[in-house]
C-alpha cells in the first residue's frame, strides 16, 4: 500500500531512484587492465588470460556491465604503464607509498615476500643482516616487483654488492635457481609455486621449495590499484565499489584456496578480515 504522506513518498521515490542507479552502475568505457604472469593469480597462455584475478574481473563484468581488456606485458612495463596513466588498474599489487600517489588501493588479501630456494643443507637465513653477509649467495628477483620499502632496501644493497640478478617473470626466476645461476629468490611463495606448477621446464621444483621468512619482510596488504590518472572519478567510484564488495565476499580468497595447496598459502598468504559495515577500521 502506498504511503499517504507526501514527505515519506518523496523519500521513498528518492531511495528507489538511488537503488535503481546503483543497480545500473557501469563503467563509461572498457577498462584497460594489462597483465603479467603472477603464479595462479594471473595465468597467460598465448592469447588466453586466466587465473584468480582475471576470473574475478570477468565475474564482475558479467554481473555489473564493466568490461575489461587484458593485454599481456612484462611486469616492469606494466608498472611503467600504470605510472604513466596508460593502465587503468594494477593487480595484484602490494600497497606501497609510491603506488598510493598514483592510484586508489582496494585491499584483497595479506601477503608477504620470503626467501625461496631449493632444499639444501645450507644454514637457515634468519634475518636481513645474515642474507647480506652471505656474499657467496646470488639473489634473483623479478624486475618490476615491489614489496615495499624494506624489500627495496635489500634489493638495492644486493645490487650494490653485485649479487643481484633481475629476471622478467617468475618462471625465469625458477629456471635460474634450477640452473644454479642464483641461490635464493625473493618473492611471495604462492607466486613461485604457481609459476613452477604451470611450466614443464621447472615443475619438478614444486616439491623442492625451501621457504624462509625474515622479519624485515613483513605481512602487507595486496590487492588492486585504480589509476588516478586515467580513470574518471565516476569510473573509479564504480570500480572501487565493485572490488570492495568482491573482497568482502571472500571471492579472491576462495580463488586462492581453489588454486593453491594449504602449505604454500600458510607461509605467504592470509585471508584479510574486513570490519563490519558501519565500523571504522583502525
Amino acid at each position: 500500500m502506498l504511503t499517504k504522506s507526501p514527505a515519506l513518498r518523496v523519500v521513498l521515490i528518492l531511495f528507489l531512484s538511488q537503488f535503481y542507479l546503483d543497480a545500473q552502475a557501469a563503467c563509461s568505457r572498457t577498462i584497460n587492465a594489462p597483465v603479467a604472469p603472477v603464479g595462479f593469480s594471473v595465468i597467460i597462455n598465448g592469447d588466453n588470460v586466466t587465473g584468480i584475478y582475471p576470473e574475478l574481473f570477468r565475474s564482475l563484468s558479467s554481473k555489473e556491465t564493466c568490461q575489461f581488456l587484458f593485454p599481456a606485458v612484462p611486469r616492469a612495463r606494466l608498472e611503467l604503464m600504470f605510472e604513466n596513466g596508460q593502465a587503468d588498474v594494477l593487480f595484484p599489487a602490494i600497497r606501497t607509498s609510491k603506488r598510493d600517489e598514483l592510484g586508489i588501493f582496494v585491499p584483497m588479501i595479506h601477503t608477504r615476500s620470503t626467501l625461496i630456494s631449493l632444499q639444501s643443507a645450507r644454514p637457515t637465513i634468519r634475518n636481513q643482516q645474515e642474507l647480506l653477509e652471505q656474499k657467496n649467495l646470488k639473489v634473483v628477483v623479478v624486475r618490476g616487483y615491489d614489496y615495499g620499502e624494506a624489500y627495496q632496501t635489500i634489493v638495492a644493497e644486493l645490487s650494490r654488492q653485485g649479487r643481484l640478478i633481475l629476471e622478467s617473470d617468475p618462471v625465469s626466476v625458477a629456471r635460474v635457481l634450477k640452473a644454479n645461476v642464483a641461490d635464493v629468490a625473493i618473492m611471495a611463495p604462492y607466486i613461485f609455486a604457481g609459476a613452477v606448477q604451470g611450466d614443464a621446464r621447472v615443475e619438478d621444483l614444486s616439491d623442492k621449495m625451501r621457504i624462509e621468512a625474515i622479519p624485515e619482510l613483513p605481512w602487507s596488504d595486496s590487492g588492486i590499484y585504480l589509476s588516478k590518472k586515467s580513470l574518471t572519478q565516476d569510473d573509479r567510484n564504480t570500480l572501487q565499489e565493485l572490488f570492495e564488495r568482491a573482497a568482502r565476499s571472500g571471492m579472491v580468497w576462495k580463488g586462492f584456496l581453489r588454486y593453491y595447496k594449504p602449505e604454500v598459502l600458510k607461509e605467504g598468504n592470509r585471508q584479510r578480515e574486513f570490519p563490519k559495515q558501519g565500523v571504522v577500521e583502525k
